[in-house]
């Protein structure tokens, strides 16, 4: 059973719609509505690319990272979402902590509402 924090593994695509490759995912949320639809955002091992104070690195010394299946540290790419039927993902392998999720949720709204301005770039071409 799928549920929000969980580390999953999807095919996600590139921006430019090319098939992507078989990369982790944290569930975010279920969407409402009748459909098994859920809101993922991506998880990369390129710590490099990691948007501070925005971003979530989770690393070998952090907290969840023994139980999130991770096996080298990566940054949570919060603004790299996808909508996905439940049926695309590929199954779990661990799962984030509480309090990481929470955070990620508050940035992403903050972000949304356009209450960080320091991210504006972020939303720009």
């Amino acid at each position: 059973m799928i549920h929000e924090g969980q580390i999953v593994l999807f095919r996600f695509p590139q921006t430019d719609q090319s098939a992507g490759k078989l990369r982790p995912a944290v569930v975010l949320r279920k969407l409402p509505g009748p459909y098994d639809d859920w809101l993922i955002c991506m998880i990369s091992s390129q710590t490099s690319q990691a948007i501070a104070g925005f971003d979530e690195v989770i690393s070998s010394d952090s907290v969840d990272f023994q139980r999130s299946g991770l096996k080298i540290d990566s940054v949570i790419r919060i603004a790299r979402m996808a909508i996905v039927q439940r049926g695309v993902l590929l199954g779990a392998v661990g799962e984030i902590g509480s309090d990481r999720l929470s955070r990620m949720r508050s940035k992403l709204a903050d972000w949304m509402r356009g209450a960080w301005s320091r991210f504006a770039s972020v939303a720009k071409p």
